[in-house]
């Protein structure tokens, strides 16, 4: 059997949820996966980008970066996708790209994968669990097959969040635990994206 697909498809404005994506692409890699990292498109206007000097420090150490298309997520077999908190809301630069995929909806393209998803917010309340959540709807109405963390790992009991890994980036940049959790989320996703494969090829 050909190695599992695995798409990350993330927005970072700062670097926090790139550093999740990172580490997510390291875990899957090392449960066997096929990786691809992708990041949404910036819709911010310049002037608000310029504004913050670290978003636009973000915009440009990260131009190198593929920006995901559809042919990401046809060719996965699992999906994480990874946002900011807006307003307990994934970030409207995600639910752009997610917006888009009607077509692919229709013709039943984004059925039967594996979906997880991983965040941060500036506070420790900052609408994590509901961000996560939110995209869970959108997995429902695709006909995927959602994979939480769930409390599966002892960093689990660590990081806090059986939804899907979450950082305060208020407290600074992800540490080890963070990193950890979203190795280990992406591990969890690939192993039962490859358990589904195999069952469906035998």
């Amino acid at each position: 059997m050909e190695p599992v697909h695995v798409a990350i498809i993330y927005y970072s404005a700062t670097g926090t949820v790139h550093t999740l994506a990172q580490a997510a692409a390291e875990g899957a890699e090392k449960a066997g996966a096929t990786v691809r990292l992708r990041k949404v498109a910036e819709t911010a206007p310049p002037e608000a980008v310029s504004a913050r000097p670290e978003w636009e420090r973000h915009l440009r150490d990260t131009a190198e970066v593929a920006e995901a298309g559809h042919d990401d997520l046809e060719w996965a077999d699992a999906v994480l996708f990874g946002t900011p908190t807006r307003y307990g809301n994934p970030a409207s630069q995600l639910r752009a790209f997610i917006d888009t995929t009607g077509p692919l909806w229709f013709q039943g393209k984004l059925a039967d994968k594996v979906y997880s998803a991983f965040t941060a917010s500036n506070t420790a309340h900052g609408g994590q669990e509901s961000t996560l959540l939110a995209l869970g709807n959108t997995f429902y109405h695709w006909g995927g097959i959602i994979v939480p963390p769930g409390y599966t790992d002892p960093v689990q009991f660590r990081s806090g969040n059986p939804y899907g890994t979450s950082h305060v980036a208020g407290d600074g940049p992800p540490g080890e635990v963070a990193l950890e959790a979203a190795r280990h989320q992406a591990r969890r996703v690939a192993d039962t994206a490859a358990s589904l494969k195999a069952g469906r090829a035998a």
